[in-house]
């Protein structure tokens, strides 16, 4: 499997935008498709963004022309930019990469957007 580690959450304003990080282990990165999930207290973990290894997206409704989910390949990275945070948007953020049936997930990160 792959080690993912998450970085970039943070307390925001309503309005504000953060860009958070997901940095993996593997040198073979390029070929998983890459997610950003979040949960919510007492909520269920939900999708919020994907990206294939040949760069298709894919966005929960919520927050589509907010969110922008893009991998960096020789970085072996993939970025989740929010924009226009709401405070529906707080959440633990987590990074999931997935090959066939191999799935890994990160520790995530915490995003909050309070005034």
């Amino acid at each position: 499997q792959v080690q993912l580690v998450e970085s970039g959450g943070g307390l925001v304003q309503p309005g504000g935008s953060l860009r958070l990080s997901c940095a993996a282990s593997r040198s073979i990165f390029s070929i998983y498709t890459m997610g950003w999930y979040r949960q919510a207290p007492g909520k269920q973990r939900e999708l919020v963004a994907t990206i294939t290894s040949g760069g298709s997206t894919n966005y929960v409704d919520s927050v589509k022309g907010r969110f922008t989910i893009s991998r960096d390949n020789a970085e072996r990275t993939v970025y989740l930019q929010m924009n226009n945070l709401k405070p529906e948007d707080t959440a633990h953020y987590y990074c999931n990469a997935r090959m066939g049936l191999e799935v890994s997930w990160g520790q995530g990160t915490q995003v909050t957007v309070s005034s």
